[in-house]
């Protein structure tokens, strides 16, 4: 059988549970639909979900199309749950990207479209909604190739639309018009149809209409031509049309059995005891219950469990093959992004199967977490630890002064989230202040250091030398090794790059440096020595702890060099308002430094598009009900970072600080001695 993991995406609001519910409601899957409003969704089935009405976490269903067996992920339209949707678009093999015909584009339908694109996941678009009132055919339909692609086709036309009686109609062949454009759209990229296209007899200016339908379906499956649906969740028209279309347009996968066992790890489930379940994507091979599987860098764990999606529910199996989705037990402390395989072969496969890099921005915001009057602090500080391991994008800090701990955000309904989570799941009460900004550091020069073993200053047995130069905008971090590899024992050149990684997680104001290439430019170390008696002696030999401590001095020392510029996150902006709230909004906005860039009349409402810093946003969101009469609509996504503007902001340094050298000297000899002084006591 052949299989197809089917992501469902959307921003939030524009239908994509309810066509979710409907999607398994029409392939028999179940009995009744159940309702955003009313908690009772298949997949939406947290409790918290059910309760906010909205999805949290992906969730998987399974249903069966013409002998393919569609697995369908639901993932979360929300912003501030923008992991979730990373992790699913990185195992998928098509998408269905949901628009709703009254909202239309909307930010967040841009960047998914964008990374769909990027990622080359083929896409098609389902326009939701077309029985409200609003809801728009031909300016949706320009909309669409203007801001998502241009390659955007309709292949529905739809009857009494913006009413209850709305309905789908399928385009054939005795459509000039669609035929004109199915066949300039095909020929823009295909020298020989375009070229039977021009040698028609006059007369004639179509194609056959068959050879037409497998071109079509050919550029969906590769991607290059999004094929564009008409319907409505609600009522259902539209959807079986949908689903009748999927195996035909988008890519299936042959479940088979030969070859290594390969795959990845794109989500994480962990009960109360600590036992992890990971959700897989397998690629290569099969994984079978009892074997012995290599996961991460160099783990390996027996499959204790496996479940396998089928017909709308997890079922046990003994196996799970290549192109499925199921779930792993046994593999003990295994993360997302996790490749999986056979030990042996996992070297090929982490190659062939390697994750595209994120393609999200990590979190834009920061809140202080403390128990509430009689909490366990340590208990708070577990789950919190646990919950970062599922989430990875989830970071947890504790504060340099105050010790409390801080973890990073995507929005404030995530925080929300957070908190209930705390609550329900791990029975821990928690408080969380009010959000602040994270910003970042970004190399202003090139800043070049180096320490030498055994030069006055140097209290360790190490040669480590820096070079730090920015980089390009969005480019992260790149360690390089300008010296031979042999020059030392890996275990060391590890250790400096894993120490460059720590320490550029506090630049000169305290905040994260990116964007820059680390070179280490020298090396060198103390061999292995031995008294006579044959016994070690770390105070004679070079060890990797030496160059972990050398490394943060010697980077500080670049970076002071270079020097930094601090930058805030920037969100781009759709504000729709009613065009009589304008003269109130616009101060506002400026109150807040929100840049409104463009403006587009829709009716009797305007909608704005610009930048807002991200410490804005929620404020933003508090006083728009009140300017608006409660009809203006706000959705704000991470653009990009933009140096800031008046007084530079800081954050504490964590000690021991590298760039106060005395006292960081002081405090690491002083744990190198006392821990080589258990190592090797004195003797009398």
């Amino acid at each position: 059988m052949h299989t197809l993991n089917l992501g469902i995406l959307a921003h939030v609001d524009a239908g994509k549970t309810s066509l979710t519910e409907r999607l398994l409601h029409t392939a028999g899957v179940i009995d009744e639909i159940g309702r955003v409003d009313e908690g009772s969704t298949h997949t939406d089935s947290l409790p918290l979900e059910r309760r906010r009405g909205i999805t949290i976490k992906s969730a998987v269903a399974s249903f069966t199309v013409d002998g393919v067996a569609v697995n369908l992920i639901d993932t979360p339209g929300h912003p501030d749950f923008i992991a979730e949707v990373e992790r699913a678009l990185r195992v998928l093999d098509g998408a269905v990207l949901v628009v709703s015909a009254v909202e239309g584009v909307q930010a967040q339908t841009r960047i998914l479209m964008r990374t769909l694109r990027r990622l080359r996941v083929p896409t098609l678009v389902f326009v939701n909604k077309v029985d409200r009132a609003g809801a728009r055919y031909a300016p949706l339909l320009r909309t669409l190739t203007e801001r998502l692609a241009p390659t955007c086709l309709a292949l529905d036309f739809v009857e009494d639309i913006g009413t209850p009686a709305a309905r789908s109609v399928p385009l054939g062949a005795e459509d000039t018009a669609f035929t004109e454009r199915l066949t300039e759209l095909l020929a823009e990229r295909d020298e020989a149809l375009l070229a039977d296209w021009l040698a028609l007899p006059p007369g004639e200016s179509a194609l056959p209409y068959p050879r037409l339908l497998r071109e079509l379906a050919a550029r969906s499956r590769r991607g290059l031509v999004h094929p564009v649906l008409f319907g409505s969740a609600a009522t259902g028209t539209g959807v079986a049309a949908l689903v009748s279309r999927l195996t035909g347009l988008l890519p299936t996968t042959a479940s088979e059995s030969g070859g290594p066992a390969a795959g990845t790890v794109f989500k994480i489930e962990q009960g109360p005891a600590g036992d992890r379940t990971a959700w897989v994507r397998m690629f290569s091979g099969t994984v079978r219950t009892r074997q012995r599987l290599g996961y991460g860098e160099d783990r390996e764990g027996k499959v204790t469990g496996i479940g396998v999606f089928a017909q709308g529910e997890c079922r046990p199996s003994g196996s799970l093959r290549a192109g499925q989705i199921g779930t792993l037990r046994g593999l003990g402390p295994v993360r997302i992004g996790d490749r999986v395989g056979e030990r042996g072969e996992r070297t090929a496969g982490d190659r062939e199967f390697a994750l595209p890099p994120p393609e999200f921005a990590p979190p834009s915001l920061e809140t202080v977490v403390v128990p509430v009057a009689g909490a366990d602090r340590g208990a708070l500080h577990t789950a919190l630890l646990r919950l970062a391991e599922q989430d990875p994008l989830i970071g947890l800090r504790r504060e340099a002064l105050s010790g409390e701990l801080a973890v990073s955000l995507y929005g404030e309904v995530q925080k929300e989230v957070l908190q209930a989570t705390l609550a329900e799941e791990y029975g821990v009460g928690a408080e969380f202040r009010e959000s602040t900004t994270l910003h970042i550091e970004r190399p202003r020069a090139t800043g070049t250091t180096a320490e030498f073993l055994h030069a006055e200053g140097n209290p360790f047995l190490a040669t480590v030398g820096l070079r730090l130069e920015p980089a390009a905008s969005g480019s992260g971090v790149d360690f390089r090794l300008g010296v031979e590899l042999g020059s030392m024992p890996a275990a060391f050149f590890k250790a400096v790059e894993e120490s460059v990684h720590a320490a550029l997680e506090q630049g000169l104001h305290g905040w994260r440096v990116t964007d820059c290439a680390i070179t280490l430019t020298h090396c060198g170390y103390a061999p292995r020595q031995s008294h006579a008696h044959a016994v070690f002696d770390k105070s004679m030999s070079s060890t990797a702890g030496d160059f972990r401590h050398l490394t943060p001095l010697v980077l500080m020392s670049a970076l002071e060099q270079a020097g930094t510029t601090v930058l805030e996150p920037l969100h781009r902006f759709t504000l729709e308002i009613p065009a009589g709230a304008l003269g109130s909004v616009l101060p506002v906005l400026t109150r807040l430094r929100a840049v409104p860039r463009t403006s587009e009349a829709r009716g009797e409402d305007l909608v704005l598009e610009g930048e807002v810093p991200a410490a804005s946003v929620h404020a933003l969101e508090l006083r728009l009900p009140s300017l608006t009469s409660g009809e203006g609509v706000l959705s704000a996504v991470f653009g990009h970072y933009a140096p800031v503007r008046g007084p530079v902001p800081t954050r504490p340094r964590a000690e021991p600080d590298a760039l106060r050298r005395k006292d960081y000297l002081l405090e690491t000899v002083r744990r190198t001695a006392g821990a080589r002084d258990q190592d090797h006591p004195v003797r009398p």
